[in-house]
């Protein structure tokens, strides 16, 4: 039997070939949504662990004064707990007893956690953006795969992520060692020392390497920050491919919006022919420019373009002007003059008064001399 490997279950590219295009800022939000974002969690652990190791040493002397004042309550009330049977003192109410212990141990811990949650969840907004989305908690079917599960298990993040385990523990390994083998003499002088003495001392030693190792730990969180934030950025880079997909589904297919454009363009310039014969004048080159003036003084007080084209639509107007008894004039330069610089229904600059007021004096003229309304098949003039 031949076994088939299919190479691309290793590849990183997405469809469309190499990711070498920048995110857009959709497919960031898109990514965001999902929950995925570029933050590293071990500098929420950190940052949690040196405001935690901060406060008990601050104010660790109030907390311990707490905890012995709750143990000698304690002791205080067990009298009212317990019952006298056959000369034996016995409990009868371990519940209720329990239950004092464990509300008064709260109150002493729960300000402690509540700092480290408030800097944890403090320490994630800094890296992130908030919002809420519940997207990562819903189940998909796609991490149920085996080979999903494998590519996953063999990924180059789980490998990352050992190799940063692995570091992290050498590193802690070593801080721990370098600090407490100075300490090794202090275990002897701990017998001579009073209870209340080496119960600080103990704790002073354990907080100041909690504070160490908190420190370390930090040094490699950024490190690991500075890692999610380049994988990430990797991660989101796109082909190009993905990217016409994306301004495909977001701004519609380019082919369709050509389409539709090209409609439209043919849908105006049927109006614009529609309109032809209310001109009072097309001025050509003659070939290649023409252009329909019409003159109101009531609405406006110049010629405005209502028709104009290049080429085969300069024929098409020339046709409609023909067919509609519009008289064309030949003027090359003034064509193109006003082709060029007066849009469609715009109205003739102050600078070609003088040569349009030239050209239809020259009509008007004309159709005097034919007698005014009296039928007559246009034709191109030529002005001298």
């Amino acid at each position: 039997m031949i076994w088939e490997l299919d190479l691309q279950f290793f590849g990183e590219d997405g469809p469309g070939g190499e990711k070498t295009e920048e995110p857009t800022s959709k497919k960031l939000d898109d990514a965001r949504k999902e929950g995925q974002v570029a933050k590293s969690q071990e500098m929420c652990n950190a940052v949690s662990l040196i405001a935690m190791f901060l406060t008990l040493r601050f104010a660790g002397l109030g907390i311990g004064e707490r905890f012995l004042e709750n143990f000698r309550y304690v002791y205080s009330v067990i009298p009212d707990y317990t019952k006298l049977i056959r000369g034996e003192i016995v409990l009868n109410d371990y519940a209720g007893l329990l239950r004092i212990m464990i509300i008064r141990l709260l109150l002493i811990i729960l300000p402690i956690f509540a700092i480290g949650v408030i800097v944890a969840v403090g320490t994630n907004m800094a890296q992130i953006r908030w919002m809420v989305t519940t997207k990562p908690l819903q189940p998909k079917l796609n991490k149920l795969s085996p080979m999903s599960g494998v590519k996953r298990l063999f990924s180059k993040k789980k490998l990352v992520d050992l190799a940063l385990s692995i570091a992290k523990l050498v590193v802690i390994f070593g801080v721990v060692w370098s600090y407490i083998k100075d300490k090794f003499a202090l275990v002897g002088l701990l017998y001579d020392m009073s209870i209340g003495a080496a119960v600080s001392e103990i704790c002073h030693t354990v907080l100041d390497l909690g504070l160490r190792i908190s420190i370390i730990y930090l040094l490699v969180a950024v490190l690991d920050l500075i890692y999610q934030r380049r994988k990430f950025h990797k991660d989101m880079m796109m082909t190009k491919q993905e990217v016409k997909d994306e301004y495909k589904n977001s701004e519609g297919d380019p082919q369709i919006k050509g389409k539709i454009r090209q409609r439209m363009m043919e849908a105006s310039r049927r109006r614009m022919i529609q309109s032809v014969p209310e001109a009072d004048v097309v001025i050509t080159n003659p070939t290649h420019f023409a252009v329909a003036l019409k003159y109101d003084s009531e609405i406006a007080d110049a010629p405005v373009v209502i028709a104009k084209g290049q080429d085969f639509l300069a024929q098409k107007i020339k046709d409609e002007a023909r067919n509609a008894g519009v008289e064309i004039v030949e003027n090359k330069p003034l064509a193109r003059m006003i082709y060029h610089n007066v849009d469609l229904g715009g109205k003739i600059p102050p600078e070609l008064y003088q040569a349009v007021a030239e050209v239809l004096a020259f009509v008007y003229n004309l159709k005097e001399s034919r007698g005014g309304s009296a039928a007559y098949s246009a034709g191109t003039r030529k002005m001298a």
